[in-house]
């Protein structure tokens, strides 16, 4: 165990400062994301190096599209989450505990990984991904810095569910983000996943002030994927950034959700409300000609073309297009 950051005594208990939720925990008692605990009157984070999962793979799977394209990543994480998502993709994880982790691991051991697979030329860092790597905050940061000053970047895959301080002392670290806004409104946050919404609103408009920013959200049939819910969420971001990234995510039931697929034309018609305000808006976890592919939204040329996890950069020179001479908002080795 690491003793946590973020906390303060009140009195007989310890009250977390990480994320929104503020558990307000006794001796012996764990809070709502099931690996942070009180001992001694301390608080701890019994995550510390615990290694769920540990992967090379394309960062286009995080996703990213707009940042290395073409390139893998490292990705690592651990188990535990601060939401309680019933349509939960990875719950084993996100409801697992440290106890079950294959190894305990070092930041040092990260860069070691990393080193291992060639340097930064070949796998540019690391994904802190698969739970939530909020909650694995004292082993992220440590490596984080670590891997920063060793000239390799640092990705986020996460729900956004944290405090303003902790997230203002991570993101100097942190290269690029994919933040999950799993809805534009409050009740779905609070009946969906335990959670509220502000609060990811306002690390997605510190993050794009701080690094490449990506958001992703799953539509859920008659749930999240109204007209008007949409129209919002993409006049928000497009206020924040038009070449904000937007990935619109098809959702299969899973865990303790069970709803009908999200029909394609819902999925079309989404794009379509989202491109009035962004000027890069894909479609995933679909077969649908084209959704992937990223298009000059200056003269319509095709940038990048996206097969699966093949990649391609037919229409970019550096970060220009090639047919217009226009900057793009892509980030690229060296750029």
């Amino acid at each position: 165990m690491q003793k946590a950051r973020f906390y303060q005594k009140k009195e007989d208990k310890i009250n977390c400062l990480l994320c929104p939720h503020s558990c307000l925990l006794g001796e012996g008692k764990v809070g709502i994301c099931g690996v942070r605990e009180v001992k001694d009157n301390e608080l701890f984070s019994t995550n510390y190096g615990c290694l769920a999962a540990a992967n090379r793979d394309p960062i286009e799977k995080k996703p990213l599209y707009h940042f290395y394209p073409g390139h893998s990543i490292l990705s690592v994480g651990t188990f535990g989450c601060n939401l309680q998502c019933s349509f939960c993709q990875n719950w084993t994880l996100a409801r697992g505990r440290p106890e079950q982790a294959a190894e305990v691991i070092s930041p040092a051991d990260v860069l070691k990984m990393l080193e291992n697979e060639g340097g930064p030329d070949n796998v540019p860092g690391v994904a802190y991904t698969y739970n939530e790597p909020v909650i694995w905050y004292e082993f992220v940061y440590d490596t984080a810095c670590l891997l920063h000053e060793h000239g390799y970047k640092n990705v986020l895959v996460t729900n956004g569910f944290i405090n303003n301080q902790p997230l203002k002392e991570l993101l100097p670290f942190i290269d690029a983000v994919n933040i999950d806004v799993k809805a534009f409104n409050d009740s779905f946050y609070q009946q969906y996943c335990r959670g509220l919404r502000q609060p990811v609103v306002e690390t997605v408009e510190a993050a794009v002030n701080e690094c490449h920013v990506e958001v992703t959200c799953l539509l859920i049939p008659g749930v999240n994927d109204s007209s008007v819910e949409q129209e919002e969420f993409a006049r928000w971001l497009g206020n924040l950034n038009p070449d904000l990234v937007l990935h619109y995510s098809r959702y299969f039931p899973h865990y303790k959700l069970d709803l009908p697929p999200t029909p394609p034309q819902v999925m079309e018609k989404a794009k379509e409300i989202a491109q009035k305000h962004l000027r890069y808006v894909f479609l995933g976890n679909i077969d649908l000609p084209g959704s992937a592919d990223t298009i000059c939204p200056h003269c319509g040329n095709l940038l990048i073309t996206r097969s699966g996890y093949r990649v391609r950069l037919p229409g970019l020179d550096g970060n220009y297009c090639n047919n217009c001479g226009n900057r793009i908002g892509i980030i690229l080795p060296g750029a």
